[in-house]
């Protein structure tokens, strides 16, 4: 094998082990196993994953892109706590781009889509008072699964931003379940998308927003502190396994 070959070799591994602990570390905020607020130091993250700082400090740096982590200058990186007022401009916004999704889809999924999105919401209702962070993950998975069939892949990034911004203002903000949205609601969406009725689907989509920050945008106090490596044991596990 040339030093070429080798070279290569190692960035794509060194790129795989990167992204199995951004996907990781993503989902843990996400699922609110990370609280706002809660700190990141490098060292801690790395040992939990098995990771160099190196490693780490790249997928915190891609994380503070997405809104997600908080790096201030000579500071610890920790998950990002969000104002109110940055709340809810988040989630103005995100009505905005949901409604662009809506006017793409209505009237144009296909067969394959629509079970897709059926199958996607059975999987949602299963979960629902059984498994709160898979419930929670579920919930945003399904406007980025929307997203994903527009086949515009700046509105699926969008999409994906604010959706996963708006886990993490109701983790902050949110009364217990708050972040989970109601199942039915998304199955309307679908109906109406499947109808080709527009004006419906996109008051139900604007409706079922709104009714997801009414639900959220309170304040809470506090859960009790755990330590990092404890909150990331599991997702470790899950970045080795993919």
């Amino acid at each position: 094998m040339t030093d070429q070959n080798s070279s290569t070799e190692r960035k794509s591994r060194a790129g795989n082990l990167a992204d199995g602990v951004y996907q990781a570390l993503r989902r843990a905020i996400i699922e609110q196993a990370l609280a706002p607020g809660t700190k990141l130091p490098e060292d801690s993250v790395g040992e939990s994953f098995g990771v160099s700082r190196t490693v780490v400090r790249s997928v915190l740096a891609r994380l503070t892109v997405e809104g997600l982590v908080s790096q201030r200058p000579n500071k610890r990186a920790e998950v990002a706590s969000p104002s109110l007022a940055e709340a809810r401009a988040v989630f103005q916004v995100r009505r905005g781009l949901e409604r662009t999704v809506i006017e793409s889809l209505a009237g144009h999924l296909t067969p394959e889509q629509a079970r897709e999105l059926n199958a996607h919401v059975a999987a949602e209702e299963r979960a629902q008072g059984r498994d709160g962070p898979a419930s929670i993950r579920l919930s945003g998975d399904f406007h980025t699964l929307l997203a994903s069939m527009t086949a515009n892949e700046l509105l699926i990034r969008y999409v994906q931003e604010v959706a996963s911004r708006c886990s993490l203002i109701l983790a902050l903000y949110g009364r217990p379940h708050s972040s989970e949205c109601a199942v039915n609601e998304h199955q309307a969406i679908i109906d109406a998308l499947l109808r080709g009725d527009e004006a419906t689907a996109v008051k139900l989509m604007d409706e079922h927003l709104m009714a997801v920050a009414t639900r959220g945008l309170l304040d809470l106090k506090p859960a009790r502190e755990r330590d990092l490596k404890e909150l990331l044991a599991g997702y470790r596990e899950r970045a080795a396994a993919d």
